[in-house]
């Protein structure tokens, strides 16, 4: 029997050729009476839609499109019925960001890849970082720092040299973006129960924003980051193609340049 599917796309060519292929094999419904909801793009679409359509709890089959799609399948003309039947699923938890601005507005917002601390000027941020009431670093001078989640590790948080979480590690990676004091230091990684505070030093002469994902707060004084498990997204993917076998591939690959 097949499932009852509910398409989210994006409006590329590439995307509308994999709908106009679906809507002919699969029963097209409505979110709320959809069992899958079937995310056809790229990673940037997925976390968009991810964010739009969670509070439906349903779990998202994300179909590549783009470039990339870490977190998509890869389209196949075979046997689709029996991919999205034969899916394997996985349950992964965002980070919560709570930003109070210059002029001590608060704005919150979800990010199931990281939250980027970046300087907002030409001069270098000055941050310090707690994990609650303990000192991480009481004064990094760099670009920027990353909150990453497993599944956000091999992003953004990987093209600064940061560490690959297994998705299963309960942890999160804390890594600084080119940093100049101290130079050595090249973050660390911590326990998913962690609750991290960064605070901006200079806030008048260094502004920094706050990004969870893709939603910006600029002009940040300072920011509370948790990961929320009260929230949770279910993904599904091809028998051979799942997130943890991504990240392992992501692994190897970076102990190979390492050597």
């Amino acid at each position: 029997m097949k499932p009852k599917v509910n398409i989210v796309f994006d409006k590329t060519k590439s995307s509308l050729k994999i709908k106009s292929f679906l809507e002919k094999i699969f029963t097209i419904t409505n979110i709320v009476k959809a069992k899958i909801i079937i995310v056809i793009g790229g990673d940037g679409f997925m976390l968009h839609t991810l964010k739009k359509y969670h509070k439906y709890k349903k779990p998202f089959y994300g179909i590549n499109s783009g470039n990339y799609g870490f977190l998509m399948n890869k389209f196949s003309k075979k046997n689709p019925t029996k991919n999205l039947i034969n899916s394997k699923s996985l349950q992964i938890y965002p980070l919560e960001m709570s930003v109070k601005s210059k002029n001590n507005k608060i704005k919150k917002s979800i990010a199931i890849n990281e939250v980027s601390i970046l300087r907002q000027s030409r001069q270098a941020a000055n941050l310090n970082i707690y994990n609650k009431k303990v000192p991480i670093i009481k004064k990094l001078i760099s670009d920027g720092v990353l909150v990453s989640t497993p599944a956000g590790s091999t992003a953004y948080n990987l093209s600064v040299h940061g560490p690959i979480l297994n998705l299963d590690s309960k942890k999160i990676a804390i890594t600084p973006i080119s940093p100049f004091r101290p130079r050595r230091w090249k973050g660390l990684i911590t326990s998913d129960k962690s609750k991290i505070y960064i605070k901006n030093l200079n806030i008048h002469k260094r502004p920094i924003s706050a990004v969870a994902d893709n939603f910006e707060v600029r002009n940040a004084k300072n920011i509370t980051i948790s990961v929320n498990k009260k929230i949770y997204f279910k993904l599904l993917y091809n028998k051979n193609n799942s997130l943890h076998k991504k990240i392992k591939v992501e692994q190897l690959k970076k102990e190979t340049e390492i050597k």
